[in-house]
């Protein structure tokens, strides 16, 4: 079975399960026939550093039907029917990045970057949920729309090696915030709407463990 996931109206409002090839299937013939989209699901996005506060960036691959070769958050992911933000966290860094999380308040948080090996697991916070998150996507023929979700943002440590399963991504390299501003300016086509947005509004939580 594909993975199921929950479909809300853009109030918030709970519709139903749907597999997830058919709600993209139903939201994209829409914004054909419309030009907007009226549907969401749960989603999580993920920034994460090394101790030094570089920002690890992936680049998608050229495979991706959206935003290909595009550098982008460290990682994304489906929250599938449920289940819940947190654990997605957790297993997207697992299944996709390949090594364990914590994710914990924010007073914990500070606590175990001081206490904990990062180069054994990584450590993790919840600064953000917005309920309308419209994430841009470009496809391979240069078209462009715009596909809102519910989505959880979380920023972290690690220091350890990352591993991208899939395929998905061509490669990762890491920037402190001010060299990424520097070439997001310079350079925003290098860049997804979601990175640029997110190095934006997170600014000042993306610096070293002091």
């Amino acid at each position: 079975m594909n993975e199921q996931l929950e479909i809300y109206k853009l109030d918030g409002t709970f519709i139903s399960n749907q597999d997830r090839i058919d709600f993209y299937s139903d939201v994209k013939k829409e914004f054909n026939d419309t030009g907007i989209i009226t549907k969401k699901v749960k989603t999580i996005r993920i920034l994460l550093m090394n101790s030094q506060g570089r920002i690890y960036l992936q680049k998608r691959s050229d495979t991706k039907n959206e935003n290909p070769n595009l550098y982008d958050k460290t990682v994304g992911g489906h929250v599938v029917a449920e289940s819940t933000f947190e654990l997605t966290v957790v297993k997207e860094c697992a299944e996709e990045l390949g090594f364990p999380v914590a994710v914990l308040s924010e007073e914990n948080f500070y606590n175990a970057v001081h206490s904990i090996d990062l180069k054994i697991i990584g450590i993790l916070k919840k600064v953000d949920y917005i309920s309308n998150f419209n994430s841009v996507r470009i496809t391979k023929e240069g078209k462009s729309f715009s596909q809102p979700y519910m989505t959880e943002i979380y920023l972290g440590y690690y220091d350890g090696s990352i591993r991208f399963a899939d395929g998905e991504s061509s490669g990762i390299e890491t920037f402190s915030i001010e060299q990424l501003h520097r070439d997001i300016s310079s350079n925003p086509d290098k860049y997804t709407e979601d990175i640029k947005f997110m190095a934006k509004k997170y600014s000042e939580l993306l610096i070293p463990i002091k």
